[in-house]
């Protein structure tokens, strides 16, 4: 793991400022009174970002409670395992660039968990590639296992039980080495924007009944 944090997932001061913009621009489907869990949160920059009455945060990096730093739960994990949290629990679950590194069986697993944790009308919010959108980059991380486009994901996390209400195919580019990295100032611009150049991740946000 820490072999692919330094390849794939290096650390990067500017991802931080770019996730502030980004984290305002989702706090509409995060209950900002009510508790967040972050799935596989890497550098928890979006854990941090966010504004919520309670911020958990899990991952299998070793250093993300040093990351994560002082009002953030930081469990270090497996985060397809929600067994240790409680039923309702939360209000929102996170997570970006992450069912994508897993095969259909952990897909499942983490799916139930997460409508089981999340509080009745709480909302799931996940960014991932768009393989409609960067079929040719898609697999340059090894890492990645399974295809997810905007119209198989939200079919996915219907039939989890969690009815989706909004969709952007079209929502980030597909990595933080973009130029919105280098000019974290165009971040707000560029999701105003009605259709976005260069994209090649998605937006689903489903919600518990």
């Amino acid at each position: 793991m820490s072999q692919y944090y330094e390849t794939r997932l290096s650390f990067d001061p500017t991802r931080e400022q770019v996730w502030r913009h980004v984290a305002r621009y989702l706090q509409r489907w995060v209950d900002a009174d009510g508790p967040l869990l972050d799935l596989a949160a890497g550098y928890a920059d979006f854990t941090r970002s966010i504004s919520a009455v309670r911020k958990v945060a899990i991952d299998t990096n070793p250093t993300l409670p040093e990351l994560a730093g002082p009002g953030i739960e930081s469990i270090v994990g497996d985060a397809t395992d929600l067994t240790r949290f409680r039923d309702g629990e939360f209000a929102t679950v996170f997570a970006s660039n992450f069912i994508e590194h897993l095969d259909h069986a952990a897909i499942d697993q983490l799916l139930g968990g997460v409508r089981r944790v999340l509080r009745p009308g709480g909302h799931v919010v996940l960014v991932q590639p768009n393989f409609r959108l960067a079929p040719r980059q898609y697999f340059d991380d090894y890492t990645h296992r399974t295809i997810w486009t905007d119209r198989s994901l939200v079919d996915l996390v219907t039939a989890a039980g969690l009815p989706v209400v909004h969709c952007e195919p079209r929502f980030l580019p597909l990595t933080m080495k973009s130029r919105l990295s280098f000019g974290h100032r165009l971040v707000p611009m560029y999701l105003r924007l009605p259709y976005r150049p260069s994209a090649g991740q998605m937006l689903v946000v489903g919600r518990r009944p």
